[in-house]
């Protein structure tokens, strides 16, 4: 069956039930739902009976983890329900009230057991140690609890915790600022372009419009939109150096030297991984340029500029696949990664953990869900028939083993995983599927696309995420420093690391005066603290891994599912070492240059050919 590619308006009800996700397993029905609810509510107000009390003995202590945690299981299920039920349609009222219900519940649960942490501090590791040695069931929950306790001296008292938590609602304003003038009261830029046409550029034409073909156009386009940021980087500049003095406030006040220092620390990762990505990605410059002049060649350019940057290197190839095709597809991709991985991806399709067809009033966009801990993880797609399409789902499909593993492997108090690991599943199913595509289309050009589509992405997800990171390193190190940080001396920096990484001074692409307020139309700096530099540490350890995976097989397969099992039984750095990678080498990098290398390789010898 061929599944219509923008069915948006087609409803939900006239979708055969194969491509809907099966959500009775988990609850057959609302009032199953709300039945499930209330007892959750009793069970929350039963633990605040341990307030105070949980340290009294080995016995007190065990019951208020058993219980906190057999909640926080429970409401998992609950709030996963509720918020892919509401997802369906979101036209529907009635389920938007149960996903506030859900959110409300939490919110509640949040505040009652708020007294675990400061509890088992303040009871000290002698005593706490005692107890796991008297009750041993306690050791399923040793990595919560040490975890806590390896937290102690940047944790304060309750009554200053209560003052922090409370200056949340300043800090967050900076944020809610941004979006607000950002969207909806900065003025946008027009341009007309050649075709005659006149284009406002918000910032979802932005992106659409600077990847056109006419090279004058795609300009105009980028000249237009940052220049019109110009005008206001001492408003924005103002606004994100507010974010990062807030983000100091908070540092000094849990005793961290640095914001990066403290940011790192929650998941334990050594601030010399931070430092070691950046000075990798200096070291591994060359190859970004000399994709940069790949580029230029493909585009027929004698010089590259940054408005180029977002142009395809190659005309569009159509893939097309209806859902059972890529289905087939997948499976054929994953077969390296063992009868396992594979029949458990085929159970996905079988056993409805998918949601696939785009129908009026849900969602837009994918996402996977292994929230529901003692059930399989869920999947929401919006098929459109193409390329996209299946590279979304492989995607999405590594989120759901990766819970499906860890949910099979671990207890629930270490079955969630970090965001540090989190995309490094994803994007090995990527990397499998794209080199399963470039060893079996037809044609050059196919390979071509594929080829190219793959490059962009390197140089979209680890160089350019990698340059977002030094500039937000050197913006808080401003501030640390105690010196002014105005959106004059943030475009100074910017302009800088941008140069720097395209080649501006050695003539490989030309960066225009007007990229230098690139900065404050990058969202991320302000929403987020030190969080963008993950998207390329895990990129590089994915395709190091996957790189592995191709090149030794089975050994490589075995040690990757260190993190697949892993959750959070330990430390996301630990979990890497354990899968083959010391993330504090150069290792994955080299891996993941000479794959980037090998791809030009590659482009070079059917250009050349071409030729």
């Amino acid at each position: 069956m061929t599944t219509n590619a923008f069915a948006q308006n087609m409803e939900r009800k006239d979708v055969p039930e194969k491509l809907k996700w099966d959500n009775t397993l988990l609850y057959k029905n609302i009032n199953e739902w709300q039945k499930n609810r209330t007892a959750i509510e009793q069970q929350i107000e039963k633990l605040n009976s341990f307030k105070g009390k949980m340290c009294d003995s080995a016995e007190s202590f065990y019951s208020a983890l058993r219980l906190y945690f057999d909640i926080y299981k429970n409401y998992y299920k609950l709030s996963d329900y509720a918020f892919r039920n509401a997802d369906e349609d979101i036209r529907i009222g009635a389920n938007q009230s149960v996903n506030q219900q859900a959110t409300t519940l939490g919110t509640h649960f949040g505040e009652v057991s708020s007294f675990i942490n400061p509890e088992i501090l303040k009871v000290g590791e002698e005593r706490i140690k005692k107890f796991f040695d008297e009750k041993k069931e306690l050791s399923e929950f040793k990595f919560f609890v040490n975890d806590i306790l390896r937290l102690k001296e940047h944790t304060l008292t309750e009554r200053e915790e209560q003052i922090l938590a409370g200056a949340g609602a300043i800090s967050s304003t900076m944020n809610e600022v941004h979006a607000i003038f950002d969207n909806a009261e900065k003025p946008n830029a027009k341009v007309k372009l050649s075709t005659g046409e006149e284009v406002e550029l918000s910032s979802a034409a932005y992106s659409k419009y600077r990847a056109v073909p006419d090279r004058e156009d795609r300009e105009k386009v980028m000249s237009a939109m940052l220049d019109n940021y110009k005008k206001f980087q001492n408003t924005y500049g103002a606004n994100l150096a507010g974010k990062v003095r807030a983000d100091y406030f908070y540092a000094k006040n849990r005793n961290y030297k640095t914001v990066l220092e403290q940011s790192l620390n929650a998941n334990k990762i050594p601030v010399t991984v931070y430092e070691n990505l950046v000075e990798q990605i200096h070291k591994n410059l060359p190859t970004m340029h000399r994709f940069l002049k790949l580029k230029a060649r493909m585009l027929g350019v004698d010089q590259l500029y940054y408005y180029d940057l977002y142009a395809p290197m190659v005309k569009d190839v159509e893939f097309k696949y209806t859902v059972e095709e890529g289905q087939k597809l997948l499976l054929d991709v994953f077969e390296p990664m063992g009868d396992e991985y594979v029949s458990t991806v085929k159970k996905s399709f079988d056993e409805r953990w998918i949601d696939y067809v785009a129908t009026a009033g849900k969602r837009s966009g994918a996402y996977s869900s292994g929230a529901a801990y003692d059930y399989h993880p869920y999947i929401l797609m919006n098929w459109t028939d193409d390329f996209e399409s299946v590279s979304t789902l492989a995607h999405e499909l590594g989120h759901t083993m990766h819970s499906y593993f860890s949910n099979k492997h671990q207890p629930f108090v270490d079955a969630q995983y970090a965001t540090f690991v989190a995309e490094i599943a994803s994007t090995i199913n990527e990397n499998l599927l794209n080199n399963f595509m470039v060893k079996n289309v037809k044609t050059d050009d196919e390979k071509l696309y594929l080829l190219g589509e793959y490059l962009d992405l390197l140089r979209a997800t680890i160089f350019r995420q990698v340059s977002f990171a030094e500039f937000e390193w050197e913006i808080h190190k401003k501030v640390e420093a105690g010196e002014p940080l105005t959106g004059v001396d943030m475009s100074k920096i910017y302009y800088g690391i941008v140069k720097k990484y395209y080649g501006h001074d050695e003539g490989v692409c030309i960066v225009p005066d007007y990229v230098a307020y690139e900065w404050a139309y990058i969202h991320h700096f302000v929403n987020y603290t030190y969080y963008v530099y993950q998207y390329s540490t895990s990129l590089i350890y994915a395709t190091a891994l996957a790189e592995k995976i191709v090149k030794e097989g089975q050994p490589a397969i075995d040690k990757y599912y260190s993190i697949l099992n892993g959750g959070s039984s330990d430390y996301p750095i630990e979990l890497i070492k354990k899968a083959g990678l010391d993330p504090l080498s150069s290792e994955a990098f080299d891996l993941t240059i000479a794959k980037m290398n090998g791809v030009m390789n590659q482009i070079d010898e059917i250009l050349n050919k071409k030729k």
